[in-house]
């Protein structure tokens, strides 16, 4: 629990990738065999079963405390974390424990069925046995609730370096069906349980945005354009018999999209598409905000499936036959792929995306205006001599996006960065007018240079209102423009509507508070894209 214990508190000081990836490859390399199963399935939502209730716990907490209710709920509210608010407020413990996390893992477990009262006497002696920061994780432990910045493919990254295997086959490994208290730590990253030479997904191949106009290139005949559609990037994966889908973040997401299932029977063996994961509907491609109604779901209800339906628009060919074609030309991939999509049941699922037929650079100029009619970002353009590279290769495939919307706000709220930024305030709340009202709309902390940074900072700290914790209210006065890629309706938003991708496109110091945009105008811009 000490080890353990140490890794969280190493892991939430720094929000540096290479850190957390450190002090994970340090724990992977020095805790408790037994141990380490359990932390990754913890860390990938692994959940057991709840031993005890908040309810409970919370009551047990108080009693023993002797801290008035009233106080208490005081000090949550000021926190913000049960877990920790409980273990800040219990008296110092009387004895100390060397159990292991797997060891307190189990003992939680087998209170299962047993009454209150004997999981209140156990609860209890394991607080007097518990330093704060210990109290806090095990308090964590039972709830199950660990949110700590510690994403699926950073763990994989970690536990690759530490034992020198490739990352695919450990996500593959981890994402599969195991038990940590019937698996080894050796076990599990070599893929003991589960075939992972079946799996493995080969580099996406990405572009560089296109800096000029497309007449710098070389003549229109010699590339092929493509939509350039606002999905999950992915690869479906076809080898001895078992499906496969990864996501471009290196995370195995088979079972968010049963629609695609079907492609276990009907791809050949030794096969592996490249597209775009979209939600489709009646053959029309959604609004990226009805597809996140799909996105890290263990479960998939009726209604997501009718409401977000999911459609996988392949646009490469990696591998056919179980050889790897990423030395072909992209023409060659192209025609292949085009025979092995017309084999496939389902094409409102499994669909071919389109090329775009143009015959000089000004006509595909107009039709890429209309990029937004089908919900996609613009256009690709790939040269057809290009080959399957890994990663990005300037001149060979290019991304032209359409200019992004904008809209004029005022910022009302700032909190300080992280990192280098940390004694600064970085991150801004924006809000547009509703009548005599402010309406907050977006929070971007990208787009400001490190001067103009300077000058926010220092009118902050001259113009706080209120302080709620790390966020201060500021007068509104600096008005912004922010870009962003789409609007879409939100029930978690106050204003009722969601910016995608918003960030700060230019401080607009030749205008003045009253003359930002309305939430009306957001609203009308909402419905000319419906």
């Amino acid at each position: 629990m000490k080890r353990f214990t140490e890794l969280i508190q190493q892991l939430e000081m720094s929000n540096k990738t290479n850190d957390k990836i450190a002090a994970l490859v340090d724990y992977f390399s020095t805790a408790d065999e037994q141990d380490k199963p359990f932390v990754i399935a913890m860390f990938t939502g692994k959940k057991p079963r709840r031993p005890v209730t908040t309810a409970l716990i919370k009551e047990w907490a108080i009693e023993l405390s002797a801290v008035p209710a009233w106080l208490f709920a005081e000090s949550y509210h000021s926190v913000g974390d049960l877990s920790e608010t409980i273990a800040l407020v219990l008296p110092p413990a009387t004895y100390t424990s060397d159990r292991k996390l797997h060891e307190w893992i189990n003992e939680l477990a087998a209170l299962n069925g047993k009454d209150d009262a004997a999981k209140k006497e156990y609860i209890l002696k394991a607080w007097d046995s518990l330093d704060t920061q210990e109290r806090f994780i095990f308090n964590k432990l039972i709830s199950g609730n660990f949110r700590i910045g510690v994403s699926n493919k950073m763990l994989v990254n970690a536990i690759s370096k530490q034992s020198n295997t490739e990352s695919n086959k450990i996500m593959h490994s981890i994402m599969g069906k195991w038990k940590p208290e019937e698996i080894t730590y050796q076990e599990l990253i070599a893929g003991a349980h589960v075939n992972t030479d079946n799996s493995w997904p080969y580099p996406f191949c990405l572009a560089y945005a296109l800096e000029n106009e497309p007449a710098s290139l070389s003549e229109p005949a010699a590339w092929q354009a493509e939509w350039k559609w606002d999905g999950i990037r992915g690869q479906i994966v076809k080898r001895n018999g078992e499906l496969f889908i990864w996501s471009r973040g290196e995370e195995l997401v088979t079972d968010q999209f049963p629609e695609l299932h079907f492609l276990q029977e009907d791809l050949p063996d030794g096969t592996v598409l490249d597209g775009e994961i979209l939600s489709v509907k009646d053959g029309n491609v959604q609004a990226f905000s009805i597809l996140q109604q799909r996105l890290n779901r263990k479960t998939i209800n009726k209604s997501q499936l009718n409401d977000a339906p999911i459609g996988f628009f392949t646009y490469d060919l990696l591998e056919y036959q179980g050889r790897d074609l990423r030395g072909e030309t992209m023409a060659e991939r192209r025609r292949l792929l085009e025979e092995i999509m017309s084999g496939l049941r389902n094409k409102d699922v499994a669909i071919l995306s389109p090329v775009i037929t143009f015959s000089d650079w000004d006509e595909l100029a107009e039709i890429r205006k209309g990029s937004r009619e089908n919900n996609s970002e613009g256009i690709m353009l790939k040269k057809l001599d290009s080959l399957y590279h890994s990663g990005r290769k300037r001149g060979d495939w290019w991304k032209w996006k359409i200019n992004p919307y904008t809209v004029d706000t005022v910022m009302i709220y700032a909190q300080k960065g992280s990192g280098r930024r940390a004694n600064f305030f970085t991150d801004y709340t924006f809000a547009v007018r509703d009548g005599e009202q402010l309406i907050t709309v977006a929070k971007a902390y990208s787009g400001l240079t490190d001067k103009e940074i300077k000058e926010v900072d220092s009118f902050v700290k001259k113009n706080a209102i209120e302080k709620f914790g790390p966020v201060r209210t500021v007068k509104p006065e600096l008005v912004f423009e922010i870009a962003f890629e789409g609007i879409a309706e939100s029930k978690r938003h106050k204003a009722g509507l969601a910016l995608r991708f918003p960030r700060i496109a230019r401080w607009r110091k030749d205008k003045k508070a009253a003359e930002i945009n309305t939430l009306d105008d957001l609203r009308q811009l909402l419905a000319s894209t419906l």
